[in-house]
């Protein structure tokens, strides 16, 4: 498949819109790339405002799209979902599908820098490479009004990338995401494989350390976590990133859900919340 080409793989009519994946060669991961599109119901030839969704570990494009019941309120606000997959898939790289919380589907949104990892470019891909494809190949979308949320290592994703990206994206939420990478696990295995033993380079790639370097966020930041996720203490750590955010008068809505989990269950409730947060952010940018 030639680069640059997209190929329709399936297409299903949801709440007056459809669910479109599609399939293309990427020249940032050297292999083939499913994602799925949302786009919502219209009669009329306007252009649809898009928001980037970031699965989690073990995703692949597809989990949201099945799982989360966002077109609903999609379709209701006009604002057209992108699921790209959360890794380079078919490089058969020696090891990476050796675990569920490294390599294949757990791409982390980096760009890695270790020669073994040089393919899992997932951060040049979501903030470079899909939007470009995204505009040359479907001219109802319009990419300059976005806006981008995600889900645990997605939650992680959407947050640096739009930290990172102020000019880029309207407004930013997570659910559950790993909010400081650098001090836990997950984070730690990820970015010791990825990006080597300099400790500089995984602070790049840390919502809770670039919180503080980049000032201008305006729009309020939206995260919802689940009071009974069994990574809540462990893995996410949402209170650092809170804090981070008060130190750098960074305003932050973060939710604790009584009795909910880190599961699909737990964004189904809560994801009207999250898209009208977007769909008001790009009304008004």
């Amino acid at each position: 498949m030639a680069g640059g080409a997209v190929t329709e793989l399936s297409s299903g009519k949801m709440f007056g819109g459809y669910n479109k994946r599609y399939k293309h060669y990427s020249n940032t991961l050297g292999c083939s790339m499913n994602f799925h599109i949302y786009f919502p119901n219209s009669d009329s030839n306007k252009s649809f405002p898009v928001l980037y969704w970031l699965s989690g570990l073990t995703c692949t494009d597809e989990n949201f799209i099945f799982k989360s019941g966002a077109q609903r309120a999609a379709s209701e606000h006009g604002v057209a979902l992108i699921a790209p997959d959360t890794s380079p898939r078919g490089l058969n790289v020696e090891g990476e599908a050796d675990s569920w919380d490294f390599g294949v589907g757990a791409g982390f949104y980096l760009n890695a820098t270790q020669e073994k990892w040089k393919n899992w470019r997932m951060y040049d891909y979501v903030v470079k490479e899909l939007p470009k494809l995204l505009s040359d190949s479907f001219p109802q979308l319009d990419t300059s009004k976005a806006s981008i949320f995600g889900h645990s290592m997605g939650g992680h994703g959407a947050l640096t990338i739009y930290l990172k990206n102020l000019d880029k994206y309207k407004s930013v939420s997570a659910f559950a995401p790993v909010a400081n990478p650098t001090n836990c696990p997950w984070g730690q295995k990820a970015f010791t494989n990825y990006l080597g033993d300099n400790k500089s380079e995984w602070e790049d790639y840390d919502a809770t350390h670039l919180v503080t370097k980049f000032p201008g966020v305006s729009a309020s930041i939206l995260i919802d976590q689940g009071e009974d996720d069994k990574f809540l203490h462990d893995q996410l750590l949402p209170g650092k990133f809170e804090e981070a955010c008060k130190n750098a008068n960074v305003p932050l809505l973060l939710r604790f859900q009584p009795g909910y989990d880190h599961s699909y269950y737990f964004i189904a409730t809560f994801i009207d919340d999250h898209i009208r947060h977007h769909a008001q952010a790009l009304r008004l940018n």
